[in-house]
This record gives structure tokens, C-alpha cells and sequence, in this order.
């Protein structure tokens, strides 16, 4: 850099003509000299100001670039991104579209399918119905013949016993009717299953114990009836030769004679159809036995116990058995009050009176039927 202060020397080209040096006229000093140099200075420092101001400025600048840049960079980035997050939820939304078209199918055929099993659960309970009422018929049907069964069991054990006094034989008629009234499936009458096993007992209790061991010793006694011995016309001495006082007395019972009424039914001169009276009688007992006529049993019996005191030899061992035998015969035999029947007969119509008038469950089968039916129809 060039002194201000002094003046720089002049130098001619070579070849060039001197020109006359001018006589120039002394510098003047002035004060102002100074002031050139600091407005310099001035302006140099303006200088190094701008260029620091466009240096900053043009860094500035080009880090504002490379921010722009590295921010278009980014957006472009970005941009991708956001242009595969599009297309990733434009997949989703069609796979999500498509999942809700399955959805909606499936619902449509859940919804299908339970109406169909409501269908099913309505034709089904239908069916259910339709069969317990043919059970109830079927069953209320055989429940009405073995009750027709029962009853008529029951009024034939009451006229045999009350026509043939056969005790027996209405005891077993009763015995039928309470396994007949066993198989009925409403146990509404088991009460009269007790009437009836009450009436069969009073009726085993009126008939002997032993009927068949009672019919065969009368029939014994009828067959030793013959071999038994009379008192005066089947006496041992009627055989024998007559002494000296039998003649006797045969001639004076010639003359006249004289008998003894000891309540015989018969003469002596008959006394032999006392057998035959004891062996009726014997077997009248036996048919009042089997009709089972106590009264006329015992009356048969006493009879017989009359002959046998009266026209039979008493002291004769077979003619007291026949006796003992009488006696144990006519205590077998209960002499209480006949059986009253009919009890269980009343109560079994009565109740069958009773079941006739009750309500069948067919009135309650519309309720159900339309309880049903809205139960089929029903969507969810």
C-alpha cells in the first residue's frame, strides 16, 4: 500500500518523447490532508462490513439451501410414506369392506339357521304333544278296561258270596281284582285297593281253615256210620241163646209193653234208618260247608251229634271218636256275622264318577300352541 503523504514518482514509457516537465508550483500544505485518510479507512471498514454482511448473508443463504433441501428431502419422504400408508389403507378399508360383506353373510345365515332350529324346536314340542296326548289316550284307554275289569270282579265276588255263601271263592275273586287294580297307573285309587284287601281279609277270615280237612272227615264219618252199633237192636246179647228170664220177659212183653221215650226222632222199631238220617245229615253239612253256611253247618252237625247220643251206642270207643269229631268240626267253623260287601265296589265309581267330571289337559293344548308359535316366528 502506497504512502498517502507522498507523492508517487511519474514514469515515462520507453520510446516516449520527454515531454517539459512542468514546473508545478509547490504543494501547499493544507489541514484537510488528514481527512482523506481516515474516510479511507472508513470506507475500507464499510468494505470488510458488507463483505462480512454478504458472507454472513450468502452463509445464511446456503445454510437456509441445504435446510430447504434437507426439508424437500424429508416432504419427499414423507410423501412416500404417506403414499404407502394410502395404499396400506386402501388395502385395509377393501380387506375391512370385505370382511364386513363375510359378516353380514354369516349373520344372514346365523340368522337363517336359528330360525330354522326354531322352526325345528316348535315341530318338535308339536310332536311331543301329539304323542303324550296318544299316550294319555292309549293309557287312559287300558286304565278304563282294567277298571271295567276290576269292577266287574268285583260285583261277581259279591253275588257269589251273597247267592252260595262261597267265602272262598270271592276271597280269590278279590284277590284278582286287587292284581287287576295294581296295573292302573293313577294312583288315585289305591284307596280302594285298601278297601278291597280289607273285605278279602274279613272273607279268609269267615271260611274255616282247614275247608278241604274238614270235607274229608265227614266224608269218614260216612263211611264208618254203617259199622257203627245201635243201642238195643245192634246190642252183642241179641245173639246170644235166651236164658230163662229172657223168655220171661218175652212173655210178659207179650202181653203188654212198655217203652221209653228218650227224644229219639224215631221209634225203636225204626232205628235202623238212624244211619241213614246220620250219613243226610252228614252230608248236608257237607254242601253247607262248601256254600259256606255256617248256620246250616252247624244245625247238620248237631243233628248228627243227636243221633249218634240217642240210637248209637255211647260206650262203644268209635261211636265217642265219631262225637269228638262232630265237636271239632263245628268249632272250626267261624259262627260270626256274614261279611258285608260292597264297600270297595261303591268307592271304586265313585272315584271313577269323580275322574269323568275333572278337566282334561286338551283345554290347556291351544295356550301352548300359541305360546309356541311366536316362539318359531321370533328373530333376533
Amino acid at each position: 500500500m502506497s504512502n498517502p503523504d507522498q507523492p508517487s514518482e511519474y514514469t515515462a514509457p520507453e520510446g516516449a518523447r520527454p515531454d517539459p516537465v512542468p514546473v508545478r508550483p509547490a504543494p501547499v500544505l493544507r489541514e484537510s490532508r488528514p481527512r482523506g485518510g481516515g474516510s479511507l479507512a472508513l470506507a475500507v471498514v464499510l468494505s470488510l462490513i458488507a463483505v462480512g454482511a454478504a458472507g454472513y448473508i450468502g452463509w445464511q443463504q446456503w445454510v437456509q439451501t441445504q435446510g430447504a433441501h434437507a426439508a424437500v428431502l424429508t416432504t419427499m419422504d414423507l410423501q412416500t410414506r404417506v403414499s404407502a400408508l394410502e395404499t396400506t389403507l386402501i388395502g385395509v378399508s377393501g380387506e375391512r369392506t370385505s370382511l364386513n360383506q363375510r359378516l353380514n353373510d354369516a349373520a344372514a345365515v346365523n340368522r337363517s339357521l336359528r330360525e330354522e332350529l326354531l322352526g325345528q324346536a316348535g315341530r318338535t314340542r308339536n310332536l311331543e304333544d301329539a304323542v303324550a296326548k296318544l299316550a294319555e289316550k292309549s293309557l287312559s284307554g287300558h286304565d278304563a278296561l282294567l277298571l271295567d275289569e276290576t269292577d266287574s270282579l268285583l260285583r261277581m265276588a259279591s253275588e257269589r258270596y251273597t247267592l252260595f255263601h262261597d267265602a272262598q271263592g270271592a276271597a280269590t275273586a278279590y284277590a284278582l281284582a286287587d292284581q287287576t287294580l295294581a296295573a292302573v297307573n293313577d294312583g288315585a285309587f289305591s284307596t280302594v285297593r285298601q278297601d278291597i284287601d280289607a273285605e278279602r281279609a274279613a272273607l279268609e277270615k269267615s271260611q274255616p281253615a282247614n275247608q278241604a280237612g274238614a270235607l274229608q272227615q265227614l266224608t269218614e264219618l260216612r263211611g264208618t256210620l254203617p259199622a257203627l252199633p245201635l243201642k238195643s237192636l245192634d246190642s252183642p246179647n241179641a245173639t246170644q241163646a235166651p236164658d230163662l228170664w229172657t223168655r220171661i220177659r218175652r212173655a210178659v212183653l207179650g202181653v203188654f209193653s212198655v217203652q221209653r221215650d228218650n227224644g229219639a226222632p224215631l221209634a225203636v222199631a225204626d232205628a235202623r234208618f238212624a244211619r241213614e238220617l246220620a250219613a243226610l245229615d252228614l252230608a248236608q253239612a257237607q254242601a253247607a260247608l262248601l256254600a259256606s253256611d255256617s248256620t246250616a253247618y252247624a244245625a247238620a252237625l248237631q243233628r248228627v251229634d243227636a243221633s249218634l247220643s240217642t240210637q248209637f251206642d255211647g260206650s262203644v270207643p268209635a261211636v265217642q271218636q265219631a262225637r269228638i269229631t262232630l265237636k271239632q268240626l263245628a268249632a272250626a267253623l267261624p259262627t260270626g256275622a256274614p261279611v258285608q260287601l260292597g264297600g270297595a265296589l261303591t268307592e271304586l265309581r265313585n272315584l271313577r264318577a269323580v275322574h269323568a267330571l275333572t278337566p282334561t289337559p286338551d283345554a290347556a293344548a291351544p295356550v301352548a300352541s300359541g305360546t309356541a308359535a311366536p316362539a318359531g316366528g321370533a328373530k333376533p
